[in-house]
Order: structure tokens, then C-alpha cells, then sequence
């Protein structure tokens, strides 16, 4: 017989929405500190909201952008990103990357003396790299780039709104996007308090969390959906409790695999990755709480349709049909 892993013992009972009210005030207490937080302590911006200086390098030797880093971390240049480009275009003798340097602590962009040295020291590990183009960008730029990602996030997040919308109901729009923005205030204020490291890869991380969050809540939203219209009679409360159960070992199946893998990336994907990584790795975290605790509570307490397929019924009974003791009798 073979071994199968069970994380989930089948036919859990687990009262979820026993603390409905002290869950959600959780939930609303970290949301309200998270916004204080960003408010007062502000975020770390990175090069991309900052502004500053970006020199494209050229060498006909392989780049080992560790050693380019090495090579300038003694220079106090402050945040400096170091990326190497790849393009079908150049010639295998041809390695090119991205040196983006932060605004110093009296200018803007780097000063030509400074060039000078970055320039040195670079020759020294290789010899052959050049400067194929030095650009600055200034605070306006990047002003409108902070807006232009906060857009996006929002953009997104009424782009599900509509489309869960459409899909179920306007009950399961509010909760599901009330979710998200859960998940995304509760990953701004964590960089916020630790001060990492916020920029467009960042913004990347939050549109990712969105489509996961989203994704984990509608699985469970369709289940939710079937059982209503299957178990008519029962209090909308444990239909809940009863679906959530059901998806639970999916939901810890998903959560435990892409955790594992987001972990190995933390640990040695590096610094360029990092903020990208941890930002997922939180995100799995406050994505599966917020669909329980967060997306569910919403829904129970704005009511659904129980019934598809005609006129919702005024006389429903108490009563769960086929499953015994209802869950909000359980102790």
C-alpha cells in the first residue's frame, strides 16, 4: 500500500468562525497599525523611488556581478543595485549591466569625481569594462514612477473586484477584495516597521500576492457556492465552516509547497531577490488568514443567496441537512 501524506485528517470539523469577531479585530487592529506605521515611519524607497544615477557598463569578458559589488561597496556610494542585462542581440563577446546608484547625500546624482572612482575600481577586477552611457534620474521622475506602482496595485484590485463581481456575487466581490486589501496593507506596514527595502520589485511582489490571495479565495468561494445551493437548509454560518474544512488540506497543501520554495530562495537567492522573496513569503502567510478570517466574515455577515435556481427561501430551516450537529453548536 503506498504512503500518502496527510496534512489534513479527513472529515475536519473545525469550528473556524467560533472567534469570528475577535479574528476580524485582529485583523482591523494590524490594518490600522500598518497604516500608522507607513504614516510615521515612512517607507525605504529604493533606487527606482529615489532617483539617482544609472551607468550601463560594457565588457567583452563574463561579468561576475559579485565581484562588480565587491569592487564598489568600499566607495560609500550608499544603495547601489548591480543587474546584468541579457538581449538575442549581442555577440558572445559582448556582457553588459546595470549600475544603479543612489542620490548621494548632497546631490542627486553621482559627481564626476565620483564616476572617476566607480570607473577605477571596476577596472581593477576587469580591465575591460567601459561606460557605454551614465543617465540620472530626479525626483520628479521617480515621484511619478511611486505613483504610477500604487496605480497598478489599485488597478488590479478593482480589476478583481469586477471580475468576482461577475463571477459570484457582489457579497463575495467585497469580501474577496476587502481580503486584498488586508494583504497588501498588512505587507506595506511590515516594510515599513523593518524598514526593507521598497521598490519596483516590491510592487511586483504585492501584484503577485494578489493574484495568490485571490486565487485561494475563490477556490474556497466556489466550494462555498455548491454547498449552498446544495444544502439549502443550513445556517449560512456552518455551510461556511463545512467548506472551509473541505478545501482546508488544499489550502495548507499550497501554502506549505510554496513556502518551502520561497524559503530556499530567501536563504540563497540573494540580495536582488530578497525583498521580492520575503514580500511572497509574507504574503502566503496574511493571503491564507485573510481568506478564512477576513474574506468569510465579510460575506457571513452581508448574507448570500442560498438558492441559484429560484427565489430565495424566507423559511429555511435550522436545522444542516445530513451533517448532524451544525458546527456553531460544537464546542
Amino acid at each position: 500500500m503506498a504512503f500518502r501524506l496527510k496534512l489534513v485528517p479527513d472529515d475536519t470539523r473545525i469550528n473556524f468562525f467560533r472567534w469570528q469577531w475577535l479574528t476580524f479585530g485582529i485583523s482591523a487592529a494590524a490594518m490600522i497599525a500598518s497604516i500608522i506605521i507607513t504614516l510615521t515611519m515612512g517607507l525605504n524607497f529604493g533606487i527606482d523611488f529615489k532617483g539617482g544615477t544609472t551607468i550601463r557598463t560594457e565588457t567583452t569578458t563574463p561579468v561576475d556581478v559579485g565581484t562588480y559589488r565587491q569592487a564598489l561597496d568600499g566607495l560609500g556610494l550608499g544603495d547601489v543595485a548591480i543587474t546584468e542585462v541579457f538581449d538575442a542581440s549581442f555577440g558572445a563577446n559582448k556582457h553588459v549591466t546595470q549600475i544603479r546608484i543612489g542620490p548621494q547625500t548632497n546631490a542627486q546624482a553621482v559627481t564626476p569625481e565620483e564616476l572617476t572612482e566607480v570607473e577605477a575600481a571596476l577596472k581593477k577586477v576587469d580591465p575591460n569594462v567601459t561606460f557605454a552611457a551614465v543617465e540620472s534620474v530626479g525626483p520628479k521622475v521617480s515621484g511619478e514612477l511611486i505613483k504610477t506602482a500604487f496605480y497598478s496595485v489599485g488597478a488590479a484590485t478593482i480589476g478583481i473586484l469586477l471580475y468576482i463581481w461577475l463571477r459570484f456575487e457582489w457579497q463575495f466581490a467585497i469580501g474577496g477584495v476587502f481580503a486584498l486589501v488586508h494583504d497588501v496593507v498588512l505587507t506595506v506596514g511590515i516594510f515599513s516597521l523593518f524598514q526593507l527595502k521598497f521598490d519596483l520589485t516590491t510592487i511586483a511582489a504585492l501584484l503577485t500576492i494578489l493574484g495568490y490571495s485571490i486565487n485561494d479565495t475563490v477556490v474556497v468561494f466556489d466550494r462555498l457556492r455548491e454547498n449552498l445551493m446544495k444544502f439549502k437548509s443550513m445556517p449560512l454560518i456552518d455551510v461556511m465552516n463545512l467548506t472551509v474544512n473541505e478545501t482546508l488540506s488544499r489550502t495548507i497543501m499550497t501554502a506549505v509547497t510554496t513556502a518551502i520554495a520561497l524559503t530556499a530562495m530567501l536563504v540563497f537567492g540573494g540580495d536582488v531577490i530578497r525583498g521580492f522573496v520575503f514580500a511572497m513569503l509574507w504574503g502566503v502567510f496574511v493571503g491564507c488568514y485573510s481568506t478564512i478570517y477576513v474574506a468569510k466574515n465579510i460575506v457571513l455577515w452581508l448574507g448570500v443567496k442560498r438558492d441559484w435556481s429560484k427565489k430565495v427561501r424566507t423559511d429555511a430551516a435550522t436545522e444542516a441537512e445530513g451533517h448532524g450537529t451544525p458546527f456553531s453548536d460544537m464546542p
